[in-house]
């Protein structure tokens, strides 16, 4: 009780603040009733008409927004691995694109892509009070050339998802246990005793193999940033190359693959037993496992953060988009402002966090994450691992470098059409070696 009072202090603290910012300390507002702003909206948040990112707006339409005199109206819903090359089309009008957008959610590299000077820097839209509320991670994720062009609204992780019902049937047959997905040896181990035991089934599909490598290198102790080079890998790095082998040495025997594009479909159809995200995949999983033959069962989703190096650091990715807006005119930016504001209010934030399958950005937000009354239990097991990974995790940036992910891209269309072969080729009696070698010469080749 004492955590929702204080949230709710912080939120009135919040509003007031952000009546005093639009009173302009006794500077004249720009945005008029009578004469509304409307600002573009492009979003991440589900490409559904009736997505989280898009209650929300009818929220703020309906209510401060027509207070104040600012409508917000989505003109693109996309997902986070398309919204740059779309914004970089606009920017560079090409034919068939889209104008470019008043607000956008995006990844830091897209920013930097697309200039910071031509960016709202959120530091003079929020007051140092209010950005010490922010985790501190989550702001430095949106620097770019000093400056905070992407302000955090919500973060993702990346976690294991295990169809419960399946791992339970399998634990009992072999003796395994949620424990031995902790570390990395144990994952893999785990792996290959489940690929024995389903006949030839992978465990785990993985969305980002190479991020998982990273974290895994880093782990067992690599610095992150010797992890890359010129806008891409650091080859000559010994760490890089012993976390990618682990990886590829279960790949090429099939006990785990890179998804066909997001694991949670391979899950729920029974392919693989795991799938290994981002945290914001849980809003694509269903209840149940529907099998190839039509048969369902329950799915009892269970959520695990990822695994770490034995003996090393426990580290957590930190992910996702955050909000930008392009410089205009004085009106547009107040009302950027406005929407900023409101849209990170610490009690609105867990709300669509919690909606989401997100991690929250405020303080405010997260110390009550215990305590919130979430829609099911596999909503309340990610919040779960989300506060293990608050607790005991070291979060790590992703890389910003531009164009990074279209060769992690490429890369990545390359593992799904060659793991088959690779798997057929081992069972055939073609050495790992010479496959995990080959898997490492096309990834280096994969820096163009």
């Amino acid at each position: 009780m004492k955590k929702k009072l204080l949230l709710i202090i912080a939120t009135l603290a919040m509003i007031t603040t952000m009546t005093i910012w639009i009173s302009g300390c006794g500077e004249k507002t720009q945005l008029d009733p009578d004469k509304p702003v409307t600002l573009s909206l492009w979003h991440v948040y589900g490409e559904q008409a009736d997505s989280p990112m898009n209650r929300l707006v009818d929220e703020f339409n309906s209510t401060v927004g027509k207070e104040k005199g600012v409508v917000i109206s989505t003109t693109l819903m996309t997902n986070a691995s398309q919204i740059g090359e779309k914004l970089l089309d606009a920017k560079a009008e090409k034919p068939g694109a889209l104008d470019m957008p008043d607000l956008f959610f995006c990844h830091n590299s897209n920013a930097v892509e697309i200039g910071t000077e031509n960016l709202v820097d959120w530091e003079k839209d929020f007051t140092k009070d209010e950005l010490d509320d922010f985790l501190p991670d989550f702001l430095a994720d949106g620097m770019s050339d000093d400056t905070l062009t992407v302000l955090p609204v919500t973060k993702s992780t990346q976690l294991l998802f295990i169809n419960g019902t399946e791992f339970e049937r399998f634990s009992k047959a072999t003796k395994v246990s949620y424990d031995d997905l902790a570390t990395w040896d144990g994952f893999f181990d785990v792996a290959g005793k489940y690929y024995q035991w389903s006949s030839g089934k992978p465990f785990c599909a993985l969305d980002f193999i190479l991020r998982a490598t990273d974290l895994n290198a880093i782990s067992g102790g690599a610095s992150g940033d010797d992890l890359y080079k010129n806008d891409w890998y650091n080859f000559s790095n010994v760490a890089l190359k012993k976390s990618w082998m682990q990886f590829a040495n279960a790949l090429v025997r099939g006990h785990i693959v890179v998804s066909d594009l997001y694991s949670n479909t391979q899950v729920m159809t029974g392919e693989v037993a795991s799938g290994m995200g981002s945290s914001a995949s849980i809003l694509y999983y269903n209840d149940v496992v529907i099998y190839p033959d039509n048969t369902t069962e329950n799915m009892d989703l269970q959520v695990l953060p990822m695994p770490y190096a034995k003996g090393g650091e426990k580290v957590a990715t930190q992910a996702g988009v955050g909000l930008c807006a392009l410089k205009t005119t004085a009106a547009k930016e107040e009302a950027v402002s406005l929407f900023a504001h409101w849209l990170t209010e610490p009690a609105r934030n867990l709300d669509f966090a919690a909606e989401t399958g997100y991690m929250p950005v405020t303080y405010e937000a997260l110390k009550v994450v215990g305590d919130y009354n979430y829609k099911n239990d596999a909503y309340a097991r990610l919040f779960a691992a989300f506060e293990k990974v608050q607790d005991s995790y070291t979060l790590v940036r992703e890389p910003a470098f531009a164009g990074f992910y279209g060769k992690v891209g490429n890369f990545y269309t390359y593992l799904r059409e060659n793991q088959g072969n690779y798997a057929a080729r081992f069972k055939s009696g073609v050495s790992a070696k010479k496959l995990t070698d080959e898997t490492w010469n096309a990834f280096r080749k994969a820096r163009g």
